[in-house]
């Protein structure tokens, strides 16, 4: 595959028939490299979310079975999320989503590592919702600023090293 068919900027699509959001982006990475960004706690807080905002992860346990919590900060703004890792393996990653403000609107999280060879790796990220309604909330909310801004993050992170 030569580097102009790469998915460098995320796609984030609504599935028609499903509450699901289903985002798309090529890494010149190794799945091991992507797997650990999204693992380790101190890659993830590093790159996740728009530049506008620091996250500190308050508990961050990336097994299957773990949990996590963690704040975004803006300012004197701070929004609170947490959820559970129901399946972590170097293929994929299945956990849940909340922010706290919304208690009901838990989101099932599955992201896999599709090795593309030659150094690139595309990360498959699909958020299933409970309803249409919930989904096109999270698609009208902004959120794809906070994944473009920490993908581009997340790029600088890989090319300098420390997630090899």
């Amino acid at each position: 595959m030569s580097t102009t068919e790469h998915i460098t900027t995320a796609t984030i699509e609504a599935d028609p028939d499903l509450p699901i959001i289903q985002i798309t982006r090529d890494f010149r990475a190794t799945p091991e490299q992507l797997f650990r960004a999204h693992t380790d706690p101190e890659l993830y807080a590093r790159w996740v979310g728009p530049d506008s905002i620091t996250t500190e992860l308050d508990h961050w346990d990336a097994r299957t079975g773990g949990s996590w919590r963690m704040r975004n900060l803006r300012g004197e703004e701070s929004y609170a999320f947490h959820g559970s890792f129901h399946d972590v393996s170097p293929e994929r990653i299945v956990q849940t989503f909340t922010w706290d403000e919304q208690p009901e609107g838990v989101s099932l999280e599955t992201l896999t590592f599709e090795d593309l060879g030659d150094g690139w790796t595309r990360l498959h990220a699909q958020s299933l919702v409970d309803s249409f309604e919930g989904r096109d909330g999270w698609l009208e909310s902004g959120m794809e600023v906070g994944v473009h801004d920490g993908y581009a993050k997340l790029d600088k992170i890989l090319a300098d090293g420390p997630a090899a």
